[in-house]
């Protein structure tokens, strides 16, 4: 009599794609947090006193500590060694107390308070070049302590990002990968737009404008956040009783000299650079794109928001189809291609298009089509990005390469928030309304890291013709 094989939780499509919801649904609202201030740095400069060097700073404090303390090392090491369960609930529960501080910070409670006292006597570090803080003398108490609990938070959710990712290689490897990468983004990213129409309107809520009641609404969703990997964590628990003593992470144990296999191939650094490059002119342009709509456009910051609203939604619809055609025609590098150049276009277009002197009904049309390029661009790069590092890194390393490409983008994502509000209080100098600055200066940059990540895109393919890593081959294996 023929054994008859058992099927696994994974192998049953809705117990799977069940699986990615509480993934993706954590990732929802920690990207529902992170951009949680962007849409409202008009009323936290008239309100709490952050110029654009101040915001920029505590902008650029979220990767901090996954940069110079290399957090993020250790958390792919954590998850490489312990697994997907425990790492998401711990990255929860740091993103729940690092936003918790973040948000007492911006609150009238603050205000007046011992500890102010002590935020504005202390962490005032002169801008010199061996400053690599995110603190600065005369920064405002309030953005001090945000930073250090956004600091806390950067750790939480770059931590729940590489196992989100490692996640879903568990429960979708040699299935609809791409797919669920895409699905995944795609409902994060929503939560991007949720953020930039939901803030300014709970922050105007009541009889007074309100900077810490946003903050307050993230925190509660964070909660939540937490609930979702809590139940994730039966459900994988499960699975790996189904698949066995150990289950698939655990094949080999992990030891440190393993990173050297990462660090020795080509196409993970090329893929590396790229990602931070492309990133770097992503998540700190959605830091500044409400001001920079509202200067450009002359708009509320509500109706900025919804100019940049079609952005995340848009990549929100797109990506899973875009996941759906890696999974069964491929093509990966040449997305990554024309992703690059979109991007690029959409740069030049706020740079050198949008300030020119023209009706206000067609610069409203460039505003829109020059972020559905991005929000095209931002489908394209992500959903073809993420499912080609399985093919470049053995398995059992594969939460510390994750990991390492995501501590590479940390260094872009902790640098270009303060170099772009360094770059903007200089290209404005004696101008102290924010929607009358100058974003000239700061979209020419994004641009040349658009021209970079297109170099380095251009470099993959090659590298991938020449040694068939299989980026331009389909993911469904037949």
């Amino acid at each position: 009599m023929t054994k008859q094989t058992k099927k696994l939780m994974k192998d049953i499509p809705a117990i799977r794609w069940m699986a990615l919801a509480l993934l993706a649904g954590a990732m929802f609202f920690s990207y529902i947090f992170m951009d949680i201030l962007s849409p409202i740095q008009e009323h936290l400069q008239n309100i709490r006193g952050w110029d654009p060097h101040a915001y920029g700073n505590y902008a650029g404090s979220e990767t901090f500590l996954n940069v110079f303390v290399f957090f993020l090392i250790f958390a792919g090491i954590i998850l490489d060694k312990t697994g997907v369960r425990f790492t998401a609930i711990l990255s929860g529960i740091v993103m729940l107390a690092g936003a918790s501080l973040n948000w007492y910070a911006v609150t009238d409670a603050f205000f007046g308070s011992t500890f102010e006292t002590y935020m504005t006597g202390n962490f005032n570090l002169p801008e010199a070049a061996w400053n690599i803080t995110p603190f600065f003398a005369g920064m405002p108490a309030s953005a001090k302590l945000s930073a250090i609990g956004f600091m806390i938070f950067g750790c939480g959710v770059e931590m729940a990002g590489i196992t989100v990712s490692r996640g879903i290689v568990k429960w979708f490897k040699g299935k609809e990968m791409a797919l669920a990468m895409g699905v995944e983004m795609a409902i994060a990213r929503v939560g991007v737009a949720v953020v930039f129409l939901g803030s300014p309107f709970i922050a105007k809520l009541g009889d007074t404008i309100s900077v810490s009641r946003p903050v307050a609404f993230g925190v509660i969703l964070l909660g939540v956040a937490l609930i979702s990997f809590i139940a994730y964590f039966f459900m994988d628990k499960k699975l790996e009783i189904q698949m066995g003593e150990g289950g698939e992470e655990k094949e080999e144990p992990f030891k440190i000299k393993d990173i050297g296999l990462i660090l020795s191939s080509n196409g993970f650094w090329l893929v590396a650079l790229l990602c931070v490059l492309y990133y770097s002119a992503i998540f700190p342009f959605q830091k500044f794109a409400n001001l920079m709509l509202q200067s450009n456009l002359k708009y509320t910051a509500e109706q900025a928001s919804w100019v940049f609203f079609v952005f995340p939604l848009g990549a929100a619809a797109i990506t899973p189809f875009l996941g759906n055609f890696l999974d069964k025609k491929g093509k990966g590098a040449t997305m990554l291609i024309l992703g690059a150049i979109l991007m690029i276009l959409c740069h030049l277009t706020f740079a050198l298009i949008l300030p020119l002197e023209m009706s206000h009904g067609i610069k409203v049309v460039i505003a829109y089509a020059a972020i559905i390029l991005l929000g095209i661009s931002f489908s394209l790069v992500p959903a073809s990005l993420w499912p080609s590092v399985p093919k470049l890194i053995d398995n059992k390393v594969l939460g510390s390469a994750y990991a390492l490409i995501f501590w590479i983008q940390n260094i872009g994502l902790y640098a270009f928030p303060m170099i772009i509000g360094s770059v903007l209080k200089k290209s404005n100098q004696g101008i102290t309304v924010p929607t009358e600055y100058n974003f000239t200066n700061p979209m020419l940059l994004f641009a040349l890291l658009g021209i970079l990540a297109l170099f380095f895109g251009l470099w993959l393919k090659i590298v991938d013709k020449r040694k068939d890593y299989g980026l331009e081959r389909p993911n469904i294996k037949k």
